[in-house]
């Protein structure tokens, strides 16, 4: 029997899954992320799951048509990290040491690029080949799939999004070093950012002030008709949709799928961000749909089994 392994690396749990080539789970599990010693155990530990498993469900490599694997850094097109924030790798030749550990074949693609094609195939633009995938979570991904297939660019950082400058009169830095990126405003931590802002010169009562502040308190009181925290959806709103007609006209896409842990404020946050991309879109690619992901924590492990069957077919 056919299958496919699919590996999405995070910072603290690798999870992993085994799937027929029609995109059936047959199996998901996961490992810790051992980042200790520059994270040099990561590979090993990962090989070593993979083999145990396949035993244990009686499959054997022969069978297996490849490996996809989603990190959090830019991966190039030979399957090479140049540095990663959260897993301890400096220089590292992913798709080369994993191969040889494992002896399958392997892709190796950035996390949120991969979670794009996973949504793609199964999740909220399945049928769609031309679609942005947005992560909202403490930062901003983005992965940009173009007939189908991932744009990956010279050095595996096309698609990145989230530091579309949509502010120029910013004066506080991102955590890229540059000043005004898209994932200032619209991250989870950008939407507390402009909250608090608003809340140093606010004088009206507001359910804002009676907890902590955190993205899903002000979709809460969204929900509740608050009118301040109202007002903060609208800054968020145009800023996202600042980013995304901005990739909108590099990409054209008929879909655009919104993940990541804010998009769980659900469809009232596409309503924040659909209006004003309308207004702010050139004309040729303002009839896209808005639609959420569907996967969960899922995409990723998906998206790279779809991954490793692209390189097959």
């Amino acid at each position: 029997m056919a299958f496919v392994v699919g590996i999405d690396i995070g910072g603290t749990t690798v999870k992993m899954g085994i799937f027929e080539p029609e995109g059936k789970n047959l199996q998901k599990w996961e490992i810790p992320t051992d980042t200790a010693d520059e994270g040099i155990r990561i590979l090993p530990d990962i090989a070593a799951s993979i083999d145990e498993k396949l035993k244990e469900m009686d499959l054997v490599k022969s069978d297996c048509l490849g490996v996809g694997v989603g990190v959090p850094a830019p991966v190039t097109k030979e399957g090479i990290v140049n540095g990663t924030a959260n897993l301890g790798w400096k220089y590292k030749e992913v798709k080369k040491e994993l191969e040889a550990l494992c002896g399958l074949s392997a892709v190796i693609g950035n996390d949120a690029n991969v979670a794009a094609l996973g949504e793609m195939w199964q999740g909220g633009g399945k049928g769609k080949q031309d679609m942005v995938m947005i992560t909202l979570g403490t930062g901003v991904g983005s992965g940009f799939i173009v007939g189908g297939k991932l744009i990956v660019g010279a050095h595996g950082a096309g698609g990145e999004g989230g530091h579309i400058r949509v502010n120029y009169q910013e004066e506080d830095i991102c955590g890229c070093g540059n000043k005004g990126c898209l994932e200032q405003y619209a991250s989870a931590t950008g939407i507390v950012r402009l909250a608090k802002k608003k809340m140093a010169g606010e004088t009206r009562e507001t359910l804002l002030a009676k907890e902590e502040i955190t993205a899903k308190s002000v979709f809460d009181a969204v929900k509740e008709g608050d009118q301040v925290a109202r007002e903060v959806a609208e800054e968020f709103g145009e800023y996202l949709a600042r980013g995304l007609s901005a990739m909108a006209a590099m990409s054209d896409p008929s879909i655009f799928v919104i993940g990541g842990g804010v998009s769980k404020a659900g469809e009232i946050l596409l309503s924040y961000v659909e209006k004003y991309y309308k207004e702010l879109a050139f004309f040729a690619n303002r009839d896209v749909e808005f639609a959420l992901a569907s996967l969960g924590n899922d995409a990723g492990i998906i998206g790279a089994a779809r991954l490793a069957l692209d390189a097959v077919q």
